[in-house]
Formats: C-alpha cells, structure tokens, sequence
C-alpha cells in the first residue's frame, strides 16, 4: 500500500512544543516535494511549510521562527518541529507528499 501516516499530534498549553512525524511506505520520499498542511475549524486548508527533494523549505508567515520542517530520506520519513505553539495553532495537521497523497492527518490542540 502506498501511504503516508502521520503521528505526534496532542494537546498542549500554550508555549509548548510537539513534534510531528510522517512515514512513508510504498513509496520513496526522496524525491517528492512534501508538505505539513493544516486546516482548523471553520477555516480553509492552509499550507504550513514545505521542504525540496533538495532540502529548501518554506515556511508561513505565521510559523516563521518557530517551526521546523525536515526529513530523514533513510527512515523515509518527515518532521515539523512545533515550538512556542499559540492557541491559533490548533488544527488538524496532514502530511502530503507530491501535491497527490494525503495521509489522514493527526489532532494538535493548543490551550491557552
């Protein structure tokens, strides 16, 4: 089966931190753009960051300094290092690997 899982979402007060992890199977990661999105209630999917088969990556203004993007090629595998997180962080987060697969997204709720 070719999918991508993701994992490490929780609750957590206001100015903590998560880490958030997507593994691939099936498939290589290696060379696909992959991406963290997010969509909280009420409001549209939102692009979160990004990151290059080439390792650039590209953040929203609104995460700026305080997430992570990365990946590890050989556990096949991508991370979003959540730091300083805000209550507006809140939102179901979705790992998606060349703009065409979708994993089922993983809960992040932020208390203030």
């Amino acid at each position: 089966q070719v999918q991508v899982v993701e994992s490490g979402g929780g609750s957590v007060q206001a100015g903590g931190s998560l880490r958030l992890s997507c593994t691939a199977s099936g498939i290589t990661i290696r060379l696909a753009i992959m991406a963290w999105y997010r969509q909280a209630p009420g409001k549209q999917r939102e692009l979160v960051a990004r990151i290059m088969s080439g390792g650039v990556t590209n953040y929203a203004d609104s995460v700026k300094g305080r997430f992570t993007i990365s990946k590890d090629n050989a556990k096949n595998t991508m991370y979003l290092q959540m730091n300083s997180l805000k209550p507006e962080d809140t939102a179901v987060y979705y790992c998606n690997l060349g703009d065409w697969l979708w994993g089922q997204g993983t809960q992040v709720t932020v208390s203030s």
